[in-house]
């Protein structure tokens, strides 16, 4: 679905995506992990259109991307659910789900509700609040509510970047559930940046571990998860109870 061959990003004279090559397929959960400043968000950002590679190129669906073209990118499925989830928070819940699909609001108004109401189903607690304004939610409902946006955009890809920020280890566990049964029930093909390695891995299929711009590693997530390397670079400080996802 996705393939990224030798990608070079710049943020002025830094160097910060160095000769990236990674493959996605249909309905697979994909992990990029690593450390602060390694680069994550950035390649979310380039796929995403927000900034545009220096060298390489970025095929979906067979097709290259039109770099820094963001709403294309969106219209051709791809979404991204950005870091710290930044929701309008003077809106209500269902205003901010509705803008999620602002670029076919207009054209194919009856499917848009009818992906309203799909994506109250899978978010029934975003059903007793969408009168409520965005900023009022915790952060776990803000969370389901940027998925739900993201959802609202009908994404062939959804991308999400650190959706465990700032959230307690069983809402954690929650979200990572909910990103596995995107997967499994509707075949959601899923890019997911996370610095909660260990619970990332547990959910994906294959993953990257990014350090400083470049892979250093990438397999099966499970395999990884169980790397000596990566236990000790990643998983050490981590409590393996609190996000077993698995269970």
């Amino acid at each position: 679905m996705l393939t990224l061959n030798h990608l070079h990003v710049y943020h002025g004279h830094l160097h910060v995506l160095k000769g990236i090559c990674l493959q996605i397929g249909k309905g697979e959960i994909v992990a990029i992990v690593g450390a602060n400043g390694a680069g994550k968000s950035t390649l979310l950002g380039t796929i995403a259109g927000v900034y545009s590679p220096k060298a390489g190129e970025i095929i979906f669906e067979n097709e290259p991307l039109p770099y820094g073209k963001v709403e294309q990118i969106v219209k051709k499925g791809i979404c991204l659910v950005p870091e710290r989830r930044q929701i309008f928070g003077d809106l209500s819940v269902k205003d901010n789900l509705l803008l999620g699909a602002y670029h076919r609001y207009r054209n194919d108004f009856q499917q848009v509700m009818r992906d309203y109401e799909h994506v109250l189903e899978v978010f029934p607690k975003l059903k007793t609040m969408l009168d409520r304004p965005g900023g009022l939610l915790s952060g776990g409902e803000q969370q389901m509510l940027a998925i739900g946006r993201g959802l609202m955009a009908k994404p062939k890809l959804l991308m999400l970047d650190e959706p465990s920020l700032g959230l307690a280890p069983l809402i954690v566990k929650e979200i990572m559930k909910l990103l596995r049964q995107l997967r499994d029930q509707f075949s959601t093909t899923i890019l997911l940046v996370e610095q909660n390695v260990r619970a990332a891995l547990q959910i994906a299929d294959y993953a990257c571990v990014l350090d400083r711009g470049e892979i250093m590693m990438q397999g099966k997530a499970v395999e990884l998860l169980d790397d000596e390397r990566v236990k000790k670079a990643y998983l050490g400080m981590q409590n393996k109870k609190e996000y077993n996802i698995a269970k």
